[in-house]
């Protein structure tokens, strides 16, 4: 699979113009070309994302310009009333930055309605505006790692609520007292773009943590595998949930495709059967039926009853014997399959875990893994994927030349890695913030402090900071397992 994107934009930002939008992506998605990956609307940026290897850039193109939507006054959504506790951690030094009192500050951000231009960033995240002029600074130069669920925050003209745990730049004020999200629920989602939101002061608890949505059966048909001790972060991972962006629901799924689709293959799987990601250590299992699995990627060595077995290969393992993993300080990520695939539970077409969204969890010890497959492959077989070496090449994004040429000019050491992206270290790049809108996987970031972040699998639907380029997606996998303290150069492609 190779994602291209393509972008539309309408201009000035209106509540028709933003209605406009949606109703375009609506009839994209209604009428749907093959290859279609995703559609995202934002404030008032349209973007496709599609494999280039089905469907030309040219027809793309052609079909997103033929069903735009003719221009028409927008139509009033829901009116929602949502109850807010303003006792947020940067609620004293917003006021004091803007010269109010805390008292003033929360009376003017709960005294206008708010129109929700988006669903992003995260599940069920709302861009909401306008913020009043008055009440308008940048976001935080450098983004907290953490912002905890439910909060309400603000960011220039923008009002949003974090659904759920993730990073943030945005300056918090207070906590919703009703959840945005919630996979359990019929309809997981509390707001949609065009409603109106009236935030109330209200006093009172955040709703309770969410309930991570299970996605493996209790009782597989096929019981192969028990987990005796889960190792660092084991994660069930299909190609990921596509077509889903507008809700905010991330990609997710296989950091390193190339080394997921290879343990497929080398067990005559479907190239999207579900497998195992495991990072940087492995779990113990015992094995209850004899069967072949298969292990790829880069940092594991598997052991079967302590005996290692050769990587990017498949292997005879029988009932009562114990499967664990080595580290080998080579890689941070890699994949187990089992015949026919994991046997796993979809939520929105994908088995995929989105830990933020509480879809999916790592493994526990008890679990029980099931193959979703009947079939007895062969063991033995290996594979041996050719991967190119030397600079990570990048494709322009943003007209940002400037941007572009830094980011070639040297080394960047890699600060840290997870699924959400890779924080990197090195010459100053330019940054700094532009309207929100969504971006592929690979996507270099650049906020205002000039530290570039490459977004990968869980990165946020919608951004708010300069994208000058991405990584091209044969690349990805390389840039899968790179650690911390490695060091990354670009060059253009």
């Amino acid at each position: 699979m190779h994602p291209a994107v393509l972008y539309r934009r309408l201009a000035p930002l209106t509540p028709a113009s933003n209605a406009r939008l949606h109703r375009w992506a609506a009839a994209l998605l209604t009428q749907a070309l093959p290859g279609l990956l995703d559609v995202v609307p934002a404030y008032s940026s349209l973007y496709v994302e599609y494999d280039e290897q089905q469907v030309p850039e040219s027809e793309v193109a052609a079909w997103v310009d033929r069903l735009c939507p003719e221009e028409q006054q927008a139509q009033a959504g829901r009116t929602m009333q949502l109850p807010v506790c303003y006792d947020g951690p940067d609620l004293d030094e917003v006021a004091a930055r803007l010269g109010l009192s805390v008292p003033e500050l929360v009376r003017q951000h709960s005294a206008v309605p708010y129109r929700v231009y988006a669903l992003g960033f995260v599940a069920g995240f709302p861009f909401m505006g306008e913020v009043p002029p008055a009440l308008q600074l940048p976001r935080r130069s450098v983004p907290r790692a953490r912002v905890p669920a439910h909060s309400v925050a603000m960011a220039a003209a923008q009002s949003g609520l974090y659904p759920v745990a993730s990073p943030g730049g945005w300056h918090l004020l207070g906590r919703a007292l009703e959840a945005a999200f919630d996979p359990r629920r019929p309809e997981p989602f509390l707001l949609q773009p065009g409603d109106t939101v009236q935030f109330v002061p209200t006093p009172g608890e955040s709703p309770p943590d969410l309930v991570p949505l299970s996605l493996l059966p209790q009782s597989p048909q096929r019981p192969l595998l028990r987990v005796e001790r889960p190792g660092a972060l084991d994660l069930l991972m299909d190609r990921g949930r596509f077509l889903q962006g507008r809700y905010g629901l991330v990609r997710s799924g296989a950091l390193d495709a190339l080394a997921a689709d290879v343990a497929n293959r080398l067990l005559g799987n479907p190239p999207d059967a579900p497998v195992l990601e495991l990072h940087l250590s492995g779990p113990q299992l015992t094995v209850l039926a004899d069967a072949v699995l298969s292990v790829t990627g880069a940092g594991l060595v598997a052991l079967v009853d302590g005996e290692p077995q050769p990587t990017w290969s498949s292997f005879a393992v029988h009932a009562g014997q114990t499967l664990r993993f080595r580290p080998d300080g080579r890689g941070r990520v890699s994949y187990l399959a089992l015949p026919g695939g994991l046997q796993a539970e979809p939520f929105r077409g994908s088995v995929s875990t989105d830990l933020k969204a509480g879809v999916g969890r790592p493994l526990q010890a008890g679990d029980v893994l099931g193959a979703a497959g009947a079939h007895r492959p062969l063991a033995g077989r290996r594979s041996h994927p050719r991967l190119t070496t030397g600079p990570i090449r990048l494709l322009p994004l943003d007209d940002d030349p400037a941007a572009l040429e830094a980011l070639c000019s040297a080394p960047f050491r890699v600060l840290d890695a997870d699924r959400m992206g890779v924080r990197l270290d090195g010459p100053a790049v330019p940054g700094g913030e532009v309207r929100s809108e969504a971006s592929p996987i690979g996507t270099v970031q650049v906020p205002p402090s000039g530290q570039p972040i490459v977004l990968l699998n869980d990165k946020g639907t919608l951004g708010g900071y300069r994208k000058p380029a991405r990584v091209w997606p044969p690349d990805l996998p390389r840039l899968a397992q790179v650690r911390p303290g490695e060091w990354v150069r670009f060059r253009r492609a």
